[in-house]
């Protein structure tokens, strides 16, 4: 695994998205990580248990190469399966402490929390190393999800004491508030992989959290 923990979770956070044909999914996972991705989310609704298990041994590989972390959604024993570096549950996901038992103490556990607080604290409480709330702004993957509001974040790392992920119809543009608010990471689908240049966006977002130049 990367040298990543908790305390430094702090970034680009790249979901994958669904329908890419294989190849030209590890194609754009390719450019994100040259953009200086550092952790990236295998999220697939579409194929079945044999075509994401090969996909996510790639994408595990390659994560690999570039020293990012390599996450899997919503699938423990997928995760465990690849030797994924962690996995990202929400809230019908399965027994949070089942899982952190299961992936052992230096694999991540990160879960969704949507707007809920009470819901982030007894996550932390059931050992997650990192909370996600959203959606932050009108999502085109979740359109109907409550909008989590940005006082979370300060709360998270007031009150909770660990990393905070931003998810939910992040642009580049909308991106600076949530680093200000407090978020420590930003999960990011369309705005980063429907990109007409990949890398230099992850690049982009990956500034954000440097001080450089977007």
């Amino acid at each position: 695994m990367p040298e990543l923990n908790k305390q430094s979770l702090r970034g680009l956070y790249a979901i994958t998205p669904d329908g890419i044909d294989p190849d030209e999914l590890l194609t754009r996972v390719h450019a994100a990580l040259r953009g200086g991705v550092r952790m990236l989310q295998y999220r697939d609704k579409t194929r079945d248990a044999a075509q994401q298990a090969g996909i996510a041994r790639t994408l595990c590989a390659l994560c690999r190469r570039y020293d990012a972390c390599f996450m899997v959604n919503d699938d423990l024993a997928l995760a465990l399966g690849v030797d994924a570096d962690g996995v990202h549950l929400g809230a019908d996901d399965g027994d949070l402490a089942t899982a952190r038992q299961a992936l052992g103490p230096r694999k991540l556990l990160g879960v969704s929390c949507y707007a809920d607080f009470a819901l982030a604290g007894a996550a932390v409480a059931a050992g997650a190393d990192y909370v996600a709330f959203g959606a932050v702004y009108p999502s085109p993957t979740k359109p109907q999800a409550l909008r989590a509001p940005l006082s979370l974040f300060g709360r998270c790392r007031d009150e909770l004491g660990v990393p905070s992920c931003a998810i939910g119809g992040i642009t580049l543009e909308t991106a600076p508030a949530l680093v200000a608010a407090g978020a420590d990471l930003l999960a990011v689908i369309t705005d980063l992989f429907a990109a007409s240049n990949i890398e230099s966006r992850a690049r982009s977002f990956q500034n954000l959290f440097t001080g450089e130049p977007a």
